[in-house]
């Protein structure tokens, strides 16, 4: 062989040479890198006996905490399952992608990854077993190595790491509908304060400890399954829930009983350096779900991207404790709120943009659980304290309580002088971060979806002509709920900002009797271009005190525009009660004529509660439910 050919084989060996290594060393780094195993249960709040419950019966979750850490202060960003999962999902905020409304299925920018994608990319086999509904379009399908009910990490290739998702539906709140007699005592329950104690809340309360005590066996199957595949020591070992529940007030709700989650992360000996305590003590750590998609990237080595707004908070990466964690409500199902919260570990914090909507807006499946109606029809009946009956009133503009002192928060700290500095402190700290992260919810839904116009909501307020900041702030002003703000609410009814016109009208609607001088302003917007900003200066006429000419416009936009817009009025109608009496007829003739399950089901609900009423009615200005 001449020198030629003797120089290009070496070099050809060299490079084989360095490919082997390289190869070599990839493998070692997977070998390195840990398994990762997510449990998520359905629809449950820290009731374990792990977090104090002595009414669970969960000795396989209680095991799981004596090897792990307990995490007490993780939240669910949003207090329902389709937006929760975007956030696990993709470590973004909801509220900042246009994918906070329950069932939404908006586009997303391409940016956005869900985790399993960096995962695999690094040599990952990813599976999830099965529950998907992550409450976004998106054209790839191939996020998972397997999806489904067959999927399982024993599918690998030997030797390669696994993120594996098992999803528990045993707890989730269609499995107390229908009845049946619970095996926990119902007379044995504790129930909470804002519960009255009726047998129909007790059944429910028990059944639910029934599905916990279900949940806790199917979890120690899962943990068993791990070590009779000889993966334990190689995993870690998540558990939480997708958000809080199940019983009324619970779930949809951003109160603590909706979004504070169980959250338990055990460690294998050879992982355990990573863990941020011993075996079996608490972690303090204020923690939400836009952090597990980092806190899972960091564990695996895998570099978070710049763009998700959560952080790591175990892993090479872990950033510092937040000073708080955000949670927020919009649309559920068919009713539309608007709420935005803080949570510091102590103060929660919640600003009900949307006060003159009641807690207990009617949403149908919810309705499906005794235990709703029932505690509906004593308050009714007049048989609620004034505790128990406040869901199913007006809200305050804010609500602020000391989640030590009251776990429950039914004391509402938000006008004591004793708490103003962390009233102030959490109210600038949710101002801050609606604005940083360019809230989407400001918008109304229907005009948020036309702006995007087939593309990704997203986009829509990071236009520069978007004046996101002026939008929030008169959304702030209209719920305040404070006279002192009319004048400027009529200001904004000439504003050529569609999102600024729908707030102040919303926001003289909100004042009632004192936005009586804007009734010539808002008769005007009755003609407006946005149909939005149409329906909320109907009802806003409405509460104003000038329903002839509000209801008629407000019932005629029934037959208008999109479902979403549809929507839009008929929950506006409903929530003005007995006022609506004179356009049952129209209201009943579309119902009939629209196909929408949602704009059905609240048109529905307003015709059972107008042929409710007594015949010839007496006062029509308000009903139990329309304060």
């Amino acid at each position: 062989m001449d020198r030629t050919h003797r120089r290009t084989w070496t070099r050809i060996a060299v490079v084989l040479a360095g490919l082997l290594l390289a190869f070599a060393r990839t493998l070692s780094a997977a070998a390195e890198r840990p398994n990762i195993l997510w449990i998520t249960s359905e629809d449950n709040s820290p009731l374990l006996g792990c977090y104090g419950d002595a009414q669970a019966t969960t000795p396989h979750l209680d095991a799981m905490a004596a090897a792990g850490v307990r995490y007490t202060n993780a939240f669910a960003n949003v207090p329902v399952c389709a937006p929760a999962r975007f956030c696990i999902l993709t470590g973004l905020h909801a509220a900042a992608m246009g994918t906070l409304h329950m069932r939404s299925r908006y586009r997303v920018p391409d940016f956005v990854r869900p985790l399993p994608r960096y995962l695999r990319d690094a040599g990952y086999y990813c599976t999830n077993k099965s529950k998907t509904d992550y409450n976004f379009k998106t054209k790839d399908k191939s996020h998972w190595d397997a999806c489904g009910g067959g999927a399982s990490y024993r599918n690998r290739d030997a030797g390669q790491p696994f993120f594996s998702v098992i999803n528990l539906m045993t707890t989730h709140e269609s499995k107390i509908h229908g009845g049946g007699t619970p095996d926990h005592d119902p007379a044995a329950m504790d129930l909470p304060p804002y519960h009255p104690d009726i047998p129909a809340i007790r059944r429910d309360t028990a059944r639910y400890y029934d599905q916990i005590e279900q949940m806790d066996d199917e979890v120690g199957d899962i943990l068993a399954q791990l070590e009779a595949d000889g993966v334990a020591e190689n995993t870690i070992v998540f558990y939480y829930a997708d958000h809080g529940g199940v019983l009324c007030r619970s779930k949809r709700f951003v109160y603590d009983t909706g979004t504070r989650v169980p959250l338990i992360v055990r460690f294998p000996e050879r992982y355990r350096h990573l863990a941020p305590g011993d075996p079996g003590t608490s972690c303090d750590r204020l923690v939400s779900f836009v952090d597990l998609a980092p806190t899972v990237l960091s564990l695996a080595g895998i570099d978070v991207p710049g763009h998700m707004h959560g952080a790591a908070f175990l892993g090479e990466q872990q950033a510092p404790e937040p000073e708080a964690v955000f949670v927020y409500r919009g649309r559920m199902d068919e009713r539309i709120d608007l709420v935005r919260g803080a949570h510091d570990g102590r103060y929660a914090y919640f600003r009900n943009y949307m006060p003159h909507r009641i807690y207990a807006q009617r949403i149908s499946y919810l309705w499906r659980a005794e235990s709703v109606p029932a505690w509906e029809e004593e308050y009714r009946q007049g048989r609620c304290d004034a505790v128990q009956s406040r869901f199913w009133e007006r809200k305050p503009s804010e609500e602020l309580y000391d989640t030590r002192a009251d776990p429950w928060q039914v004391h509402n700290l938000a006008t004591d002088p004793e708490h103003a500095g962390a009233l102030q402190r959490l109210r600038g700290a949710v101002a801050d971060w609606t604005r940083d992260i360019q809230d989407v919810g400001f918008f109304p839904e229907a005009t948020m979806v036309a702006r995007a116009g087939g593309g990704n909501i997203h986009a829509v307020v990071r236009d520069e002509a978007v004046p996101l900041d002026r939008i929030i702030a008169m959304a702030e002003a209209a719920s305040s709920q404070d006279p002192g703000e009319l004048s400027r609410l009529i200001d904004g009814l000439a504003d050529a900002e569609v999102a600024i016109r729908f707030w102040a009208a919303t926001g003289c609607g909100i004042l009632a009797h004192h936005g009586a001088p804007a009734a010539d302003a808002l008769g005007d917007l009755l003609t407006d271009p946005s149909q939005d900003v149409r329906i909320a200066a109907a009802e806003a006429l409405c509460r104003i005190g000038a329903a002839d000419e509000g209801l008629p416009a407000l019932a005629g936009e029934l037959d208008l525009g999109s479902n979403l817009h549809r929507l839009h009025a008929a929950n506006a109608i409903d929530a003005l009660g007995a006022r609506a009496l004179s356009e049952l007829g129209r209201i009943r003739s579309a119902r009939q004529d629209n196909s929408d399950w949602r704009v059905r089901s609240v048109l529905g609900d307003a015709i059972d509660r107008l042929e409710a009423l007594p015949s010839p009615p007496g006062e029509l200005t308000a009903t139990p439910l329309d304060p």
